[in-house]
Formats: structure tokens, sequence, C-alpha cells
């Protein structure tokens, strides 16, 4: 069961405004990079549901989040239909994250509490995600869109909050079009973990990128 409430999930987004992308069938690997990250000041993260037996892993991540980091806001990406988001949820997700939008999805959020981010690419997507219960709107994939779409939507729809995912990269160059366009938030995922840095377990680089990241959000 979830142990952050969704207001607590959508608050540490807004503060940290980063969260890390991961999948890997290697539970150990998997729990060092969440080690890495969290040295580095990462407080949410996402773990992607794309391979078989994902939520198996899953289910081994959160127990060992809970026991060793236990302000780590974890939670399952690519939740594509209910069953599999009411699955994730009951091995422990705090959040939910899905590349569309699905009402079924957001019906059984909203009636567990939890928070529910759902992809969108079109300004009527963000709406309609908005009124069945979104308070953040996964942009993706965004670096297709690009950042002036972002600037453009916040004319009309000012309270919309828009989470960046897809292409995003972890440099001040990237970082500043997207936060300067008025993005809350971003994902990150393979410019993070460099195929290199993940083969040779250089868990102390994957700390630094991760502190670096975060110094150059907050200095935005």
């Amino acid at each position: 069961m979830a142990r952050f409430s969704r207001l607590e999930v959508y608050n540490t987004l807004h503060e940290t405004k980063f969260v890390p992308l991961f999948y890997n069938e290697d539970l150990e690997l998997c729990k060092e990079v969440f080690r890495a990250c969290y040295r580095g000041g990462v407080r949410v993260i996402e773990y992607t549901n794309r391979g078989e037996f994902a939520h198996e892993i899953f289910a081994e991540l959160s127990l060992f989040v809970k026991k060793e980091l236990p302000d780590l806001i974890f939670g399952a990406g690519t939740i594509m239909d209910a069953p599999t988001a009411a699955q994730y949820i009951q091995l422990g997700a705090n959040f939910i994250v899905a590349p569309v939008i699905k009402s079924d999805v957001a019906r059984l959020c909203n009636r567990r509490k939890i928070a529910w981010m759902p992809g969108a690419s079109t300004m009527t997507e963000i709406a309609s995600a908005e009124e069945l219960g979104a308070e953040i709107v996964k942009l993706f994939p965004a670096n297709i869109v690009g950042p002036g779409f972002i600037k453009a939507l916040k004319g009309p729809m000012p309270w919309s909050s828009i989470m960046v995912t897809g292409g995003v990269e972890p440099t001040r160059e990237n970082l500043s079009k997207w936060f300067g366009a008025g993005a809350a938030c971003v994902g990150i995922g393979s410019s993070l973990f460099p195929k290199e840095v993940i083969k040779n377990k250089a868990w102390d680089q994957l700390e630094e990128t991760c502190r670096s990241a975060l110094e150059i959000i907050q200095s935005l």
C-alpha cells in the first residue's frame, strides 16, 4: 500500500522538480542505482513497467525502499490499464504514470487517492486529463512537441502543471529550455543512465549527475 499521500507526492515533485525513470531486470543493480540517486538528492523515482515480471522486481524494490530509503517516494510508470495499476498500487506504488489517458486508471487512482500522471501531447488531452483529476500531466514525447508548446499552453491554461518526459537531458542547456518554458518538473531516463555507467557500475558518477541536475534545476 502507498506510504505517501498524493498531496505529499505532488508537493515533493513541485519541490524537487526531478524524477529519474529507470528499468532493469537485475534487482541488485536496481538497488545500487536507487542508492546512488538517493545519495545525489533524488526523492522521487519511477520504475517503468517495461519487461517481463517487472511487477516482481517492483515488489522487491518497494520493500527495499521502505526499509533502506524510507523518505524516497517510489512509483510505477508505463501503466496502460486499471488492472495493472491496481497490481502496482497493491505492491506499494505511491504514484502511477502512464503514456496515455485512460479513464479507468483515473477512476481507480482517484478511488484509492493515488497520484496519477497520464501522458498527453495536445492541449485538449491535457485538459481532459485534468478533468479526470490529474494534478500533474506528463508531456510525452516532449522532445517531439518541444518547449514552445509549454510556453504556448501557459497562456490560456496557466494552472496546468506539466511534467516533461522524453528526450530530457541532465544539462543546464537542456533543462533551462524546459523550465524556462514553464515546466513544473522533468522525468529523465536514458540520458541519466548511460549504458556505460550501468555496465561499469559507476555509481559515484551517477550520484554526481543527479546532484548536478538538481543543483541546475534549483538555480533556474
